[in-house]
Order: C-alpha cells, then sequence, then structure tokens
C-alpha cells in the first residue's frame, strides 16, 4: 500500500526486527514477506538484535512502522526498551507491533505502553498489512 505524503507518495516502511537472544525468525519472515508482498518497503535486520540496533535501524530508514518478533519471554523488557528509544530518538509515533508468544495480560500492558497491537501465533498474515495499513493512513 501507499500513503500520500504532501504531494508525493511513497510505499509503507517498515522494520521487522528479531530482538534480544531468539532465534527462532520463521514467523517474522513470513511476516516480513506477507508486507513486501502487499507492496511495503520491508527491512528485516535479522537474528539477535538490541533495543538500540532495532531503533537505529528505524531512524535510519524512515519507517512507519516497527514489527517486534519475540519469543524468548524478554517482551516485557525488550519492548519497552524499544518504545522509550524510539520517543527519545523523535519517533515515537511510528507504530510498534509485536509478535510472538505473549501472554494475555502482557499483551494489555505492552498496548498500555504504546504498542499498536501485539500478535500471537497463528495470526493471519493478511491480517496484519490490514492493520499495519490502516494504522499508518490513521497517521497521514
Amino acid at each position: 500500500m501507499t500513503e500520500t505524503l504532501g504531494s508525493r507518495a511513497r510505499p509503507i516502511r517498515v522494520v521487522v526486527a528479531k530482538v534480544g537472544l531468539d532465534g527462532h525468525d520463521r514467523g517474522a519472515k513470513i511476516v516480513a514477506r506477507a508486507f513486501r508482498d502487499a507492496g511495503m518497503e520491508v527491512i528485516y535486520t535479522g537474528l539477535h538484535r538490541t533495543p538500540d540496533e532495532v531503533v537505529e535501524a528505524a531512524v535510519q530508514e524512515d519507517v512507519d512502522v516497527v514489527g517486534l518478533s519475540v519469543l524468548s519471554g524478554a517482551h516485557m523488557t525488550l519492548v519497552p526498551r524499544v518504545l522509550e528509544l524510539l520517543r527519545e530518538r523523535g519517533i515515537g509515533d511510528v507504530v510498534v507491533i509485536v509478535g510472538g508468544i505473549v501472554p494475555d495480560d502482557d499483551a494489555r500492558a505492552l498496548r498500555a505502553l504504546g504498542v499498536a497491537e501485539v500478535f500471537g501465533p497463528g495470526a493471519e498474515t493478511q491480517a496484519l498489512v490490514r492493520f499495519v495499513e490502516d494504522h499508518v493512513a490513521e497517521r497521514a
């Protein structure tokens, strides 16, 4: 999908990142491909990224969305740190989504901190694409 920025249009830009020590990236790659197939520009950071590396990529790539994949159980440490760093770098308004195994109570807490949505195992890729398209359009 393309968003309109003034008189120019550009594809939605998404960073998909695996934060922490989690070494399972199949789901992140599937989501990244779904975003790409929907016409978005996707920057996949690879495994074992720190929150600082993710935010630096988001700044350098001028993204609209940060997608974090966390299966290690460290979501309540890593995700809040990413949100904090995004605010510190002046891009706290990007849409942040989280995918992985996140208990319902933690998902509610992450949304309260500013995560737009948390997607668990089995989430349909088209639902993620629609969610991102809708939320980036709301920001425009």
